[in-house]
């Protein structure tokens, strides 16, 4: 019996740790899929808050960042590049020893992700323009700025100047950029940070999709201009032909005017006989027609 008991009482215990590692890699899977859903559609879930609207601090402990006014509010996925200025300051109360920009960019377009084959940053120092590497990180890309930290004393400031280019094989989809920048510190206390939008274009797609339809239509219409050249030459030879008949009618009309009298003289011989035998035909003719009624009532 004893030994019955204990055989029991270790299948009961073999049963029960199965189920709790079912029940333990059923737990996994959920979690781990929600961690998933949430790292693909908030930006909370990376745990970075800059995303989403700016926040400031009244008495801040660690410098702050801000951005400058832009003088572009988009950026066109075209390989050019658009400057966007920002300052960190210092009104802790004390000097810091050692502060540089935090700068990052993310996707505003859901499901359309920025890559770092397609962007390009670079910043303005000692008068040239200075390429960064890029880190990516769970939500967007981090500039690494490393070489722009500087010490900074109470209440001074530093600007910095950075320009972005995207690529024209960026994602036709990619509509808008989020931007955000913080201040680094020794403390790693992010207290404030700034957050803008801009919008991306596509400038150089549109044109080059309808220029090249236009193209092939244009060389077409010459061609039917060669027939055209073949008729001109026959409507060219008819005018050939009518100055021919003209100039046979002119000589017969300007020959008399160069010699008036002549031709004055044989005209008048010629009327005259022709007025004396009409009045002659005249004559007869009105005899017999008064002969012809005068032998009617006879009969």
């Amino acid at each position: 019996m004893r030994t019955s008991a204990i055989t029991r009482f270790a299948k009961n215990d073999r049963a029960r740790s199965a189920r709790r590692g079912l029940a333990a890699l059923a737990t996994t899977v959920v979690l781990a899929g929600g961690v998933q859903v949430l790292g693909a559609g908030s930006a909370w879930a990376c745990g970075d808050a800059r995303y989403g609207t700016p926040h400031k601090v009244e008495k801040p402990t660690v410098p702050s960042a801000d951005f400058r006014t832009f003088d572009s509010n988009s950026i066109a996925a075209d390989g050019s590049w658009t400057e966007f200025g920002l300052s960190i300051a210092n009104f802790t109360g004390a000097d810091v020893a050692r502060t540089a920009p935090n700068f990052a960019l993310a996707s505003a377009t859901q499901g359309v992700p920025l890559r770092t084959k397609d962007l390009r940053v670079q910043v303005l120092q000692h008068g040239a323009w200075k390429s960064l590497d890029l880190d990516v990180d769970c939500i967007g890309i981090d500039v690494d700025t490393d070489s722009l930290a500087q010490p900074l004393s109470n209440g001074r400031a530093a600007n910095f100047m950075f320009r972005v280019s995207l690529s024209p094989d960026a994602p036709k989809g990619l509509t808008s950029l989020n931007l955000v920048t913080d201040a680094r510190n020794d403390k790693a206390t992010l207290e404030s940070w700034d957050f803008r939008t801009v919008k991306v274009t596509h400038p150089r797609t549109a044109p080059a999709e309808h220029a090249g339809p236009k193209a092939p239509k244009k060389p077409a219409k010459p061609a039917p201009a060669e027939p055209a050249a073949d008729k001109a030459p026959a409507k060219a030879a008819e005018p050939s032909k009518a100055p021919a008949a003209t100039p046979t009618a002119a000589p017969a009309t300007t020959a008399p005017a160069g010699t008036p009298e002549l031709a004055h003289t044989g005209a008048a011989e010629n009327n005259t006989f022709l007025a004396v035998s009409s009045a002659v035909l005249l004559a007869l003719g009105a005899g017999v027609l008064i002969a012809v009624r005068r032998l009617r009532p006879q009969r």
